[in-house]
């Protein structure tokens, strides 16, 4: 057992030393300080956003980023690529996108011998940050490409199965749905995001610096503060951080509660159609 802030918790490790454990956590806190600056020499006024997004990928997991257009949604994207090292590609949604166009297809080759075999050509998703730009500006069957590689983090084709790269993660930009030429997304699909982050315009002071730093004779450009093996490193040291009993039962109630048939909330058994299932209290 291990005492942390006064409260018992158990180590998912008894053997861990706990103060090797927190001088870990504190180099990592270093690392991440550094992070954040990097992507304020870019991104400005929009300080939760970038926390939001940060927390996700630490956790391994998928972003959805939803605002009206003109708000930085694929600048902060392409930053956190840069800032993060990893392999980042862009893929724009539109209404005649089809799934080979994100996942590959494979062709038909015939080599100098008159042999023909076929031959898969990865698409934009083998990277390690994709970055499905107004993703429900395409049609359902397009979005639906992405379930088994946000998933299982592998894609299948013509029965044959393909591993991406490691770390994987989406970020997906989103507008309102009201706006014209956009399709819900299927509940499927957004049961694949952990986190959906809202962007709003920046305050006044936010928005007069960024006017003064993208109309000047220099553009600031981002610099990269981690790597990609960094942040599987850091996702690991998350998940063995201890988490208390307490904590444990406040999200399973959480969860359990939000559901309609085990609510004890009137207003949630009237309202909702479904709630959070299994994998929720695991994120």
């Amino acid at each position: 057992m291990i005492e942390v802030a006064g409260s018992t918790m158990e180590s998912t490790n008894l053997a861990e030393d706990p103060s090797a454990l927190v001088a870990e956590v504190e180099a990592l806190g270093e690392k991440l300080h550094r992070v954040r600056g990097a992507v304020g020499r870019v991104i400005f006024g929009q300080e939760e956003v970038v926390e939001h997004t940060l927390i996700t990928l630490l956790s391994g997991g998928h972003a959805l980023l939803v605002g009206v257009p003109g708000l930085g949604k694929t600048k902060l994207v392409e930053t956190l690529g840069a800032v993060l090292g990893l392999d980042a590609r862009r893929v724009q949604f539109t209404p005649d996108l089809m799934p080979a166009d994100i996942i590959g297809s494979e062709v038909l080759e015939e080599t100098e011998g008159g042999r023909r075999a076929f031959r898969f050509i990865p698409g934009p998703v083998f990277c390690q940050l994709l970055m499905a730009d107004e993703i429900n500006r395409a049609s359902p069957r397009t979005q639906s490409a992405l379930l088994q590689a946000m998933q299982e983090h592998r894609v299948a084709v013509a029965g044959h199965v393909h591993p991406l790269p490691s770390p994987f993660h989406v970020l997906a930009t989103q507008n309102p749905i009201e706006q014209e030429g956009t399709y819900p997304l299927p509940e499927a699909q957004l049961d694949r995001f952990l986190l959906e982050v809202e962007i709003t315009y920046p305050d006044e002071a936010a928005e007069r610096t960024m006017l003064l730093a993208t109309t000047g004779s220099r553009d600031d450009r981002p610099v990269q503060a981690l790597s990609g093996q960094e942040l599987i490193a850091a996702q690991a040291l998350i998940r063995r951080i201890p988490v208390g009993e307490g904590v444990l039962d406040a999200i399973l109630r959480l969860v359990r509660s939000a559901r309609p048939e085990n609510s004890p909330i009137e207003s949630i058994r009237r309202q909702l159609a479904w709630g959070p299932g299994p994998r929720a209290p695991r994120r």
